[in-house]
């Protein structure tokens, strides 16, 4: 791989993480885990309103993050690969074993 083919993977890869990063993108992403949904579903599920939750999923989108299909006046959005779930998963686990060997060292400073 050459240094620009790096370099772009590398500014492609922050920021698909700044459009990640955000609390309320993560809930989406896991709503959207089992397939496509409407943006309504979305925003009653996760207690958003509608126009937030689609100025989210816009962010998504512009990240190529997920895609969107019409169904006469309805717009369903899915992700446009599970692998952005696994990569979420996993960094969920190693914050978990983080968080687990953080309250171990506590227990022993304090014990």
């Amino acid at each position: 791989m050459s240094r620009a083919d790096a370099g772009e993977i590398n500014e492609l890869h922050a920021r698909l993480c700044k459009a990640i990063a955000d609390p309320k993108r993560l809930l989406i992403l896991d709503a959207l885990r089992d397939g496509p949904r409407a943006v309504g579903d979305i925003a009653v599920e996760l207690g958003m309103s509608q126009p937030n939750t689609s100025q989210h999923l816009a962010v998504l989108r512009a990240r190529n993050i997920v895609r969107t299909a019409r169904a006469g006046n309805t717009i369903y959005y899915s992700l446009t690969s599970l692998k952005v779930i696994e990569a979420i998963d996993l960094l969920r686990e190693f914050m978990a074993e983080f968080m687990d060997e953080a309250a171990r060292t506590d227990s022993v400073e304090c014990g």
